[in-house]
């Protein structure tokens, strides 16, 4: 098993980007409500002392997910299928993630041409019978087709699909994957497989290495929150309805974290994860209520330990926040058009300096 550091540390902590405008409405998403007050304005610690405290923070999660990476493996990538859409080809593809395993994914690629590299997005479809057919404009509402919304927009989009349906239930698939690697957990598996959709865009002329982001919804929204916390080569993100801490969601099923998360001496919390964050653009969409509802305005107090570590260490304002649409576990069109809108101005704009 190959463990990993994610790139580009150094660079993020030393460095972190200027981004020469913000969204209009950032203060109505990165305000907690009165109730709980604002991050505390503690003592900042010097640069040295949290590089170090970050560190520990990734190791203590990389060794409790059993994480790996193999970066250096030859993608073997290969087109399934191409086909010519109005604002964008659709391929099918299919690539290596790691030694005798493939996955298929779907790249989108803006038909406008551009002499200039293209921002990118890693985009995670949900739990659905169909995978990432919802994504791409296959089935669907429009409102789901936000890989699609995307690439009209003029983001080069990969949508990897899950391994879950690799086998013939979550479980099967989940021992499958996990059979290399024993003693990791299933949100491993997804995390090495979203670090290797970013090895799939950088492996393309067309892609603007320093314009990556990604996105999710449900299940995507998780695989977005750990790729975002964990590769630091994803400039900004947001992450749909998936429960941005361990008890919102199903973070205990066996292809995530598994039981673990209830041992006694289990100490880990997603507040680590916001904290790694911290630095880079990062928007929670809460539905507030309803059936199968993960986040909204009980989101706010592991948001905030991201915010106290932006407020000490990084460059104001604090783009760390959450949008609550209040529609329960769903994407409203508006929400969609904001999420584009953030991944426009984040990802897709240059910055004002590096």
């Amino acid at each position: 098993m190959q463990r990993w550091i994610a790139p580009l540390v150094l660079g993020l902590l030393i460095a972190p980007a200027v981004y020469g405008e913000d969204v209009p409405w950032l203060n109505e998403v990165n305000t907690p409500p009165q109730s709980l007050g604002t991050a505390a304005d503690k003592a900042s610690a010097d640069g040295a002392s949290w590089k170090q405290q970050r560190e520990q923070i990734r190791t203590k999660w990389n060794d409790f997910l059993g994480a790996y990476h193999f970066a250096d493996l030859p993608l073997q990538l290969e087109t399934l299928k191409e086909e010519k859409l109005d604002d964008c080809t659709r391929l099918l593809i299919r690539y290596q993630v790691e030694p005798g395993r493939m996955v298929r994914a779907y790249l989108l690629i803006p038909n406008e041409t551009s002499d200039k590299p293209l921002p990118a997005i890693v985009a995670f479809h949900g739990t659905s019978a169909t995978t990432f057919n919802k994504l791409v404009g296959l089935e669907g509402e429009p409102e789901r087709h936000m890989g699609l919304r995307l690439a009209k927009r003029g983001f080069i989009v990969i949508c990897p699909e899950n391994f879950l349906w690799e086998q013939n239930s979550y479980t099967a698939s989940t021992a499958a994957a996990l059979k290399p690697h024993p003693g990791s957990k299933g949100m491993a598996v997804m995390l090495a497989d979203g670090m290797r959709a970013v090895d799939v865009l950088l492996a393309r002329p067309d892609v603007d290495a320093k314009r990556i982001g990604a996105y999710g919804h449900s299940l995507g929204a998780k695989e977005t929150l750990y790729l975002t916390a964990f590769d630091d080569r994803i400039r900004a993100a947001v992450a749909s309805e998936g429960g941005v801490e361990i008890g919102f969601s199903n973070w205990d099923a066996i292809w995530y974290l598994s039981d673990a998360v209830h041992e006694k001496d289990f100490s880990l919390t997603h507040h680590d994860l916001l904290r790694l964050i911290a630095g880079r653009p990062f928007l929670v969409l809460g539905g507030e209520s309803g059936r199968g509802c993960a986040d909204g305005e009980r989101s706010w107090p592991t948001l905030l330990a991201g915010h106290e570590i932006w407020q000490t260490h990084y460059h104001p304002p604090i783009r760390l926040g959450l949008l609550n649409h209040g529609q329960g576990h769903a994407i409203p069109w508006e929400a969609g058009e904001k999420t584009i809108e953030w991944l426009e101005v984040y990802v897709g704009g240059h910055p004002a300096r590096e």
